[in-house]
Protein backbone atom coordinates (compact mmCIF):
# COMPACT_ATOMS: atom_id res chain seq x y z
CA UNK A 1 0.00 0.00 0.00
CA UNK A 2 3.12 2.25 -0.08
CA UNK A 3 2.17 3.94 3.19
CA UNK A 4 -1.04 5.45 1.87
CA UNK A 5 -4.41 5.05 3.54
CA UNK A 6 -7.77 5.06 1.90
CA UNK A 7 -10.26 7.21 3.78
CA UNK A 8 -14.00 7.09 3.35
CA UNK A 9 -15.98 10.25 2.74
CA UNK A 10 -17.19 9.97 6.33
CA UNK A 11 -13.59 9.80 7.60
CA UNK A 12 -12.63 12.82 5.49
CA UNK A 13 -15.59 14.80 6.83
CA UNK A 14 -14.56 13.96 10.41
CA UNK A 15 -10.93 14.88 9.74
CA UNK A 16 -12.00 18.17 8.18
CA UNK A 17 -14.30 18.84 11.15
CA UNK A 18 -11.42 18.23 13.58
CA UNK A 19 -9.06 20.43 11.56
CA UNK A 20 -11.58 23.28 11.46
CA UNK A 21 -12.18 22.99 15.22
CA UNK A 22 -8.42 22.95 15.92
CA UNK A 23 -8.01 26.04 13.72
CA UNK A 24 -10.50 27.77 16.04
CA UNK A 25 -8.45 26.69 19.05
CA UNK A 26 -10.82 24.16 20.57
CA UNK A 27 -9.19 21.66 22.93
CA UNK A 28 -9.10 17.93 22.24
CA UNK A 29 -11.86 17.40 24.82
CA UNK A 30 -14.01 20.15 23.33
CA UNK A 31 -13.53 18.68 19.86
CA UNK A 32 -14.59 15.28 21.18
CA UNK A 33 -17.70 16.84 22.68
CA UNK A 34 -18.43 18.69 19.44
CA UNK A 35 -17.92 15.52 17.37
CA UNK A 36 -20.38 13.69 19.61
CA UNK A 37 -22.93 16.45 19.17
CA UNK A 38 -22.26 16.63 15.43
CA UNK A 39 -23.06 12.95 15.00
CA UNK A 40 -26.11 13.11 17.33
CA UNK A 41 -29.06 14.15 15.18
CA UNK A 42 -31.18 14.63 18.32
CA UNK A 43 -28.70 17.17 19.73
CA UNK A 44 -29.73 20.52 21.11
CA UNK A 45 -27.98 23.44 19.47
CA UNK A 46 -27.87 25.05 22.93
CA UNK A 47 -25.25 22.45 23.92
CA UNK A 48 -23.08 23.38 20.95
CA UNK A 49 -23.54 27.09 21.62
CA UNK A 50 -22.56 26.63 25.29
CA UNK A 51 -19.27 24.96 24.27
CA UNK A 52 -18.55 27.76 21.80
CA UNK A 53 -19.41 30.50 24.31
CA UNK A 54 -17.18 28.91 26.95
CA UNK A 55 -14.37 28.76 24.40
CA UNK A 56 -14.89 32.44 23.52
CA UNK A 57 -14.57 33.32 27.22
CA UNK A 58 -11.33 31.33 27.45
CA UNK A 59 -9.97 33.04 24.33
CA UNK A 60 -10.86 36.49 25.71
CA UNK A 61 -9.05 35.64 28.96
CA UNK A 62 -5.95 34.54 27.02
CA UNK A 63 -6.08 37.72 24.94
CA UNK A 64 -6.22 39.83 28.11
CA UNK A 65 -3.26 37.94 29.56
CA UNK A 66 -1.28 38.39 26.35
CA UNK A 67 -2.10 42.11 26.28
CA UNK A 68 -0.81 42.44 29.85
CA UNK A 69 2.41 40.70 28.80
CA UNK A 70 2.80 43.03 25.82
CA UNK A 71 2.21 46.10 28.01
CA UNK A 72 4.75 44.94 30.60
CA UNK A 73 7.37 44.16 28.00
CA UNK A 74 6.71 47.41 26.12
CA UNK A 75 7.29 49.36 29.34
CA UNK A 76 10.63 47.61 29.79
CA UNK A 77 11.61 48.19 26.16
CA UNK A 78 10.72 51.88 26.52
CA UNK A 79 12.99 52.10 29.60
CA UNK A 80 15.94 50.43 27.90
CA UNK A 81 18.40 52.80 26.24
CA UNK A 82 19.41 50.14 23.73
CA UNK A 83 22.89 51.60 23.39
CA UNK A 84 26.48 50.55 24.17
CA UNK A 85 25.98 50.65 27.94
CA UNK A 86 25.67 47.31 29.73
CA UNK A 87 22.82 48.27 32.07
CA UNK A 88 19.46 47.06 30.85
CA UNK A 89 16.11 47.27 32.67
CA UNK A 90 14.83 44.29 30.72
CA UNK A 91 17.55 42.00 32.10
CA UNK A 92 17.25 43.58 35.55
CA UNK A 93 13.53 42.82 35.62
CA UNK A 94 14.06 39.24 34.44
CA UNK A 95 16.61 38.54 37.17
CA UNK A 96 14.32 39.75 39.98
CA UNK A 97 12.79 36.91 41.93
CA UNK A 98 9.93 38.85 43.51
CA UNK A 99 7.82 38.68 40.35
CA UNK A 100 7.26 42.41 40.26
Amino acid sequence: SAGYRAYSDSDLHRLNFVRQARDLGFSVKEIGDLLSLWSDRSRHSADVKRIAQTHISELRKKIAELNEMVDSLQTLVDCCAGDDRPDCPILERLERSDGG
